[in-house]
């Protein structure tokens, strides 16, 4: 048997990973490989680095110490320049760069404990791009580079942007990789702190995160029978805006609370019943 955690992308919100990571390796439960897009990207990385709870402490601590300028540092320069079309993005990744090159602890994706395999779409032809090797702070920006913000990135010659866009939960990834059992740490629900009818912002937000749970049950219904999926659930009830990093301690908590109590209750695999937190306008599917 091959297990392989499935990280996905979420911004702010891949905070929720951490509690989930954090819950799993309490209960022993510990992958062969992982499979991260985005944000999820840096989460496994870091886990896959050192895959133990310690590491997952140390993470936290990282995530819980974060502010919107150690990701997002706004340069009005650069934002008008990308705003004008005179540039690709309006944020540059140095921050991003420096806080993953600093804590990581490895220079290239195969020295991790656990083998790591990073999802980003290649810009020109749209297609899916998993990197397993080489560069892990290139790999992870690029995953991460969310377009019209984050500059893309080269590696070899692919030009490289988020991998969410063309991936955001790779589940079908980690199945091409060899993995029979795929717990996914999806942060797919949508924040009822933001109302779609109030704001520009909020309706787009809404909107990816509509795109986001359709595309996840999309996958669960398309690989259940290729292997055991277990689908870790966010906490229900959320109403953290996934919007800088506010309320990064209570998404952690919350989400080891929701994964604890889905571990101890399972009975069979989550494929048969998944259930995602959402508003109350939309329906439970059943996968």
């Amino acid at each position: 048997m091959t297990t392989a955690f499935v990280l996905s992308g979420g911004g702010t919100l891949g905070a929720l990973q951490i509690g989930m990571l954090r819950a799993l390796v309490t209960h022993d439960i510990v992958p062969d490989l992982v499979v991260g897009s985005s944000v999820g990207a840096i989460n496994g990385a870091f886990f896959a680095g050192r895959p133990s709870r310690e590491g997952v402490d140390d993470l936290e601590t990282i995530w819980r110490t974060l502010r919107s300028a150690d990701v997002f540092p706004i340069r009005p320069r650069a934002a008008l320049r990308g705003m004008t079309g005179r540039s690709d993005h309006i944020v540059p990744s140095s921050r991003l760069r420096s806080l993953i090159s600093t804590h990581l602890g490895y220079e290239l994706l195969e020295e991790a404990r656990i083998p790591m395999h990073v999802v980003a779409t290649e810009v020109r032809t749209g297609e899916e791009v998993v990197l397993s090797s080489g560069s892990a702070v290139l790999a992870l920006l690029a995953s991460a580079a969310i377009p019209g913000v984050f500059p893309p990135v080269r590696v070899g010659g692919l030009v490289l942007m988020d991998g969410s866009v063309v991936a955001n939960t790779p589940i079908g990834c980690a199945i091409a990789l060899g993995a029979d059992t795929v717990y996914v740490l999806s942060t797919a629900y949508r924040s009822a702190a933001l109302d779609p009818r109030r704001s520009t912002l909020g309706t787009a937000l809404h909107a990816f995160g509509v795109l986001a749970e359709n595309r996840l049950l999309s996958d669960v219904a398309r690989f259940r029978h290729l292997a055991e999926l277990e689908v870790v659930p966010p906490p229900a009830d959320l109403t953290h805006s996934p919007l800088g990093f506010a309320g990064t301690a209570q998404l952690i908590e919350e989400a080891e609370g929701a994964a604890t109590r889905w571990l101890h209750r399972r009975r069979s695999p989550v494929s048969t019943t998944l259930a995602l937190p959402s508003r109350s306008a939309s329906p439970t599917p059943a996968a």
